[in-house]
């Protein structure tokens, strides 16, 4: 067992939010304002030299900005990084179809975005659960106001205490469409325990099943029929109320509600499976890593959407990191490279005619029968296991286990089995 220091970022609850909301909405909107002026500066100097300038530039442009000092100095340095970040991203894609980021504006209204405080923005006292986050100096233009704001918090999560932190990087200030909550960025130290066994999984990861794991003796399904729904349902919800000047509150509150509900999901979805590696005595897992299918040929209208909705990048983030706390190794698989879905994991012949139809994998060379994506997860873990097929049973493969996300509870549960 040995110490290991990770990040993590705690959520804790506003107790005196009437009392701070005011300051807080002030500067989120400032943070807009601030953001809007960056995003105009980039398109004049854009247009001039056909030069994107970056953060520092944007910096060294606008620190004599009226609008500057209305956050705390580190605030306003932030909101500049984060749009030269968004544009970082935008033009790594390469996409001429991709639109860059554009102004924080509903209509003439700036929304209120999050606030960034540094180390020398912020002072926590966690005998008593507060958080002092300084002002702009035009904030404090009044003599009756003070020169901070004063917040008392509650973490949303029994497991963690500030007081239980190495040290606090940032604290962030963040909108959630019906009110502020703080996120702490935080140092952790945990215990590292050593490998928990030698056996290897592989994951697949997908749309209709948001993955499978094979763990050679024993696979696990994991349908995603509930961010399906969800996704239908609020997406419906967004369209239904979408306004003529941008979108109404009622779609704002749909669009971050699902948002809100797929983050759950995949911290549960990843969480599960991690321990069921762990209870399995896996030390190793190799992923899928389908990075560059979005460059791929187009999917049609609907098959677009679901690509650019699916989120897969997160959930293999968060495996990684909750394997990691358990001394479990990850490793990312390029899955187009080796051909994983094509390939039979028994007799390794590759042709795109053995998957049948969705879901049902029969090989023409060895009459292997499976589940496509349990096929594909098997390839994932050859990639860190030498002889595969010994440790194996082709059985499981074509009907595994199947875990689901429970609604009511929020968990990952296994499904259950009808007795005729």
């Amino acid at each position: 067992m040995s110490n290991q220091v990770v990040t993590r970022t705690l959520k804790a609850s506003l107790i005196n939010h009437s009392q701070v909301s005011d300051d807080l909405d002030s500067h989120g909107f400032a943070a807009s304002k601030l953001w809007n002026i960056g995003r105009w500066t980039i398109s004049r100097v854009w247009d001039a030299i056909g030069h994107i300038p970056g953060a520092d530039e944007l910096c060294s442009y606008l620190k004599n900005h009226e609008h500057y000092a209305d956050l705390h100095s580190q605030s306003s340095q932030r909101v500049f990084q984060e749009l030269g970040e968004a544009f970082v991203s935008w033009y790594k894609q390469d996409d001429p179809d991709a639109n860059p980021p554009g102004y924080r504006k509903h209509g003439d209204e700036h929304p209120r975005s999050t606030v960034t405080w540094k180390n020398q923005g912020f002072k926590i006292d966690t005998n008593y659960n507060r958080v002092r986050l300084s002002k702009g100096t035009n904030m404090k233009e009044s003599r009756y106001a003070a020169d901070y704001i004063l917040c008392e918090y509650t973490i949303q999560t029994d497991e963690q205490t500030l007081e239980d932190v190495e040290s606090v990087q940032t604290v962030r200030s963040v909108w959630t469409g019906e009110q502020w909550e703080l996120h702490f960025v935080c140092e952790i130290q945990i215990d590292h325990p050593e490998s928990p066994g030698e056996k290897t999984a592989g994951i697949d990861l997908g749309i209709c099943n948001t993955a499978a794991l094979s763990v050679g003796d024993e696979t696990l399904l994991y349908p995603g029929n509930a961010l399906k729904e969800d996704a239908h349902y609020f997406r419906q919800k967004e369209y239904d109320t979408e306004g003529e000047n941008g979108p109404s509150d009622h779609a704002k509150w749909a669009r971050q509600k699902k948002s809100r509900r797929q983050a759950h999901f995949l911290h549960a979805l990843s969480r599960d499976i991690v321990e069921q590696c762990a209870e399995r005595d896996v030390g190793r897992i190799a992923v899928g890593h389908p990075k560059n299918i979005r460059d791929d040929s187009d999917w049609g209208r609907h098959g677009n959407k679901r690509l650019h909705d699916w989120a897969f990048e997160t959930l293999l983030s968060h495996i990684e990191y909750k394997a990691e706390e358990l001394g479990i190794s990850v490793e990312r698989v390029d899955e187009a490279a080796l051909k994983t879905s094509q390939t039979c994991c028994e007799c390794g012949k590759e042709a795109d005619s053995n998957r049948v139809e969705r879901g049902l994998y029969i090989c023409e060379g060895c009459d292997l029968v499976a589940n496509s994506d349990l096929n594909a997860a098997e390839n994932m873990r050859a990639t860190v296991t030498p002889s595969p097929s010994q440790d194996r049973s082709n059985g499981c493969l074509a009907q595994p286990s199947v875990r689901l996300f429970d609604k009511s509870t929020g968990r990952v549960r296994p499904q259950e089995q009808v007795v005729s």
